[in-house]
């Protein structure tokens, strides 16, 4: 695990031609294959992301920040540490677990934000979304809290001899643009007729948010800090009578069934440009090598189609200009192939320990690349 919290010691992914996008082709993992692909768009990358892999447990995490980078990059190194000490004091991952590792996590950066206060009052204002997925004896667990959003692709039967597959979303948007969490944040303030509010067409909790659920995001946690003098002159003097959000995570369980081919985990940025039947579609349809930077380049020519624009006049804008056009993305899918089998009918053996981190920001990565002459560049 330690080798998780070495964000560039264990990545073997390259750059294509937008400068701005790193990617893994394909890796192996105890039920199959994954591959990962990141797309930055903010001056510093907001987005981070990683999977650990051993003979028996598969995690997945993708961290979606926002106010800045350092709770994304906080996760990044603390929480699949704690899922796998809990896990093993344990017997086993479980609910109680995974809930217990995002509890651990959040007051680590609650102290961390504690200690950083009085040279960097802005902490207090750094958040981020954490979807999780892992994956042991055949038990899937997703927990999340904010809106990046985890889907499955799943064989059905259609009575035709091509096969064709459903896009199951696995779990829930924590976004108050979505009606059902709106309503359930205001059930939790009746006495607040403002907590959910309307700022230019876009719902925000206090006016400020979308996402009712997040690591970090201590000054709509904790109303001291939202009181105190030092934090106003850096963030939103909003009064507080209690927190406003949680880092309670939505979790759910289920057995992988034969039918499960794969899945996908991908920050909202993704979202935004590809509905997840799409997104279940192109996976479904093409050759896995590469297919999570396919669906980063399918969302980023959605992007462009929106401002009637190319792809490659995209790839030519720079980091923070381009944020104008789209959001960090990053994708990982799972291929799962524990019941389909190998060639030969034995499940594909996968048998060391090994963690990919997505990089701390990508433009910096490439332009080391771009002046290592040994360094080879797709």
């Amino acid at each position: 695990m330690r080798s998780c919290c070495r964000p560039l010691e264990r990545c073997f992914g390259r750059r294509g031609g937008d400068g701005l996008l790193w990617h893994v082709d394909l890796k192996p993992h105890a039920s199959g294959d994954f591959s990962i692909a990141v797309v930055q768009a903010n001056s510093s990358l907001e987005d981070q992301s990683q999977v650990f892999t051993s003979p028996s447990t598969t995690y997945v995490g993708v961290y979606d920040g926002h106010g800045g980078p350092e709770a994304s990059r906080f996760i990044n190194n603390h929480l699949f540490p704690h899922l796998h000490k809990l896990a093993s004091e344990n017997g086993g991952l479980s609910a109680n677990v995974i809930k217990k590792a995002f509890d651990a996590t959040e007051e680590e950066f609650l102290h961390l934000v504690k200690r950083s206060w009085p040279a960097q009052p802005q902490i207090a204002s750094v958040g981020s979304c954490c979807l999780v997925g892992a994956i042991s004896n055949d038990m899937l667990y997703v927990a999340n809290l904010g809106d990046s959003r985890a889907v499955l692709g799943r064989k059905v039967s259609d009575g035709r001899m091509n096969p064709v597959v459903a896009a199951e979303r696995l779990s829930t948007d924590h976004n108050v643009a979505v009606e059902e969490v709106r309503k359930e944040v205001e059930a939790l303030h009746p006495d607040d007729a403002h907590i959910v509010v309307s700022c230019r067409g876009v719902w925000r909790i206090k006016g400020i948010i979308q996402v009712s659920r997040s690591i970090g995001d201590i000054y709509l946690k904790k109303p001291e800090f939202n009181r105190d003098p030092l934090f106003q002159q850096f963030g939103f003097p909003v009064p507080l009578k209690r927190a406003v959000m949680t880092a309670e995570p939505s979790i759910q369980i289920r057995k992988l069934k034969p039918q499960d081919l794969f899945l996908i985990f991908a920050s909202d940025g993704l979202w935004e440009q590809l509905s997840d039947e799409a997104a279940v579609e192109i996976v479904f349809k093409n050759p896995r090598a590469g297919i999570a930077k396919r669906l980063v380049r399918a969302a980023l020519q959605e992007a462009a189609k929106k401002r009637e624009m190319r792809y490659d006049d995209i790839k030519r804008i720079e980091k923070g200009i381009r944020r104008h056009f789209h959001d960090d993305i990053t994708v990982i899918v799972m291929y799962l192939d524990h019941h389909q089998g190998s060639p030969n009918g034995r499940v594909k053996e996968h048998s060391t320990v090994d963690c990919t981190t997505s990089p701390v920001d990508i433009f910096s990565l490439n332009a080391d690349e771009a002046e290592d002459p040994l360094h080879t560049v797709s």
